[in-house]
C-alpha cells in the first residue's frame, strides 16, 4: 500500500465556515491600478453556495487579487442549476470586465443539462487556479466502516444507500457515478446546493454517505466527526495522526487509470470583454493564484495548485465537457434530466478528442 503524507499532494478541506458569507468586500493596499481599470469594484459571482469549496477558493483568489493590484473586489453567491443561475447572471451583465464568474469545473455541466447554451471554451475565457479530489465519507456512528461495507450493502439492496451531491449533474454527482459504476453498484443520489450542505447532509444523517470533495470533509475527518471511505487521488493519504484515507485505486485497482479525478477552480469571463481588460484581469489572476497566501490555503486543504490560461485552459475545458457529456448520456436515468448529446453540442467522442482539437473556427483567447 502506497501512502502520502500531508506534505505531499496536499489537497483538503475548505472550511465549512467562511467569514462574511454574504457579499465580501475587500480593499487592500497594492500597486497602482493600470490605465483606469478598474474604476469601481469588480464583482465575482460564485456559482455555488457560501461556505463550500468553490466559494472559499474564489474568496481567497479575490483577496489575493486585491492584495496584488490594490483593487476592490466584491464576492456574491448565486447558486442553482449546477452553475446555470450564476452563468446566466454574468452572461447578462455588460461585457466590461466588472463581472466575473467564480466557477468550477470549467462550467462544463450547463450545456449538457440545457441550462445555458454558451460554449465554455469558445464564448468564455477560462482561468484555472487548482484542482480538488472527490471523497466519500460517513458520520462517526455509521454502520459502514469501509468502502467495501457500502458495496456489499448496495449490492444487497440496489438503490437504497444514499449519497449526497453538490447538485444533480454536478462534479461530485459525476464522480460518484464513476465510482459506483466501477464498483458495480446502484446508489440513491440526493442533490444539495453546494458542497457545504452536501457535507452537512451526510454529517447529520440525511444521507448514508457524504459525497463531495476531500477539502470539504477533511476538517470533520480530523475532528473524528466523519470517517473517510475513499478518495480519488492516485495514492492513499496518511494524516498526521495516522489515519489513512484510502485511494479508490487501492480498493478498486481497475480505477487507477482514471486517477486522479476531481474538480477544478476557475475564474471565467465573457469572451467579448475588451482584450486589454481581459489581459489586465489575467495578470491579476496570475498574481493571485501564484501568491504565497493562496498556495498556503491549497496546501493546508489538500488542494493542488495548477494555473492554466489561454488555449491550454480552453483545451482542458473542451476535453472535460466531452467526457462529462459521454458519462451523463450513458447514465441518463441517474441524472434524471433531458440531456443534450455530443452531436447536438458539436463534441466528439472522448476517444476522438485529440484528433478533433482544435475544432474548426476555434480562436485562442486574446491573453498572454
Amino acid at each position: 500500500m502506497t501512502k502520502t503524507t500531508g506534505k505531499i499532494n496536499r489537497r483538503g478541506f475548505l472550511a465549512g465556515s467562511v467569514a462574511g458569507l454574504g457579499a465580501l468586500h475587500i480593499t487592500l493596499t497594492g500597486p497602482a491600478r493600470a490605465a483606469g481599470f478598474p474604476e469601481r469594484p469588480i464583482t465575482v459571482v460564485v456559482m455555488y453556495s457560501a461556505g463550500g469549496g468553490t466559494d472559499t477558493v474564489m474568496r481567497k483568489l479575490a483577496e489575493e487579487m486585491a492584495n496584488a493590484k490594490g483593487w476592490k473586489v466584491d464576492v456574491i453567491n448565486k447558486p442553482g442549476a449546477v452553475g446555470g443561475v450564476a452563468t446566466q447572471y454574468v452572461a447578462a451583465a455588460p461585457s466590461d470586465g466588472y463581472t466575473v464568474l467564480g466557477g468550477a469545473n470549467y462550467n462544463r455541466f450547463v450545456r449538457v443539462l440545457g441550462h445555458v447554451d454558451l460554449v465554455p471554451w469558445e464564448e468564455w475565457v477560462q482561468f484555472k487556479a487548482g484542482n480538488a479530489i472527490a471523497s466519500w465519507s460517513v458520520r462517526k456512528d455509521s454502520p459502514f466502516q469501509t468502502f467495501q461495507d457500502v458495496i456489499e450493502a448496495a449490492k444487497a439492496d440496489p438503490g437504497k444507500i444514499s449519497i449526497s451531491t453538490s447538485g444533480t449533474g454536478g462534479v461530485w454527482h459525476e464522480l460518484a457515478l464513476i465510482v459506483a459504476n466501477l464498483a458495480g453498484v446502484s446508489l440513491k443520489y440526493v442533490p444539495y446546493k453546494g458542497g457545504k450542505p452536501a457535507t452537512l447532509a451526510g454529517l447529520q444523517g440525511e444521507t448514508d454517505i457524504a459525497g463531495g470533495g476531500l477539502h470539504e470533509h477533511i476538517d470533520l475527518i480530523r475532528a473524528g466527526e466523519l470517517r473517510n471511505l475513499c478518495q480519488t487521488s492516485t495514492e492513499d493519504i496518511a494524516l498526521k495522526d495516522g489515519t489513512i484515507l484510502p485511494s479508490i485505486g487501492t480498493i478498486l485497482p481497475e480505477s487507477r487509470k482514471f486517477l486522479p479525478v476531481g474538480a477544478t477552480y476557475n475564474f471565467i469571463m465573457k469572451r467579448d470583454v475588451p482584450a486589454e481588460i481581459l489581459q489586465e484581469v489575467a495578470d491579476a489572476f496570475f498574481a493571485a493564484a501564484s501568491s504565497q497566501g493562496f498556495k498556503d490555503l491549497l496546501e493546508s486543504k489538500y488542494l493542488q495548485p495548477e494555473i492554466k490560461m489561454g488555449e491550454e485552459a480552453d483545451r482542458e475545458a473542451a476535453l472535460m465537457e466531452t467526457i462529462t457529456v459521454d458519462i451523463f448520456n450513458k447514465n441518463q436515468e441517474a441524472i434524471g434530466a433531458t440531456l443534450k448529446t455530443a452531436e447536438e453540442l458539436g463534441l466528439p467522442a472522448p476517444e476522438d478528442f485529440d484528433a478533433w482539437w482544435p475544432p474548426q473556427g476555434y480562436k485562442k483567447p486574446p491573453i498572454k
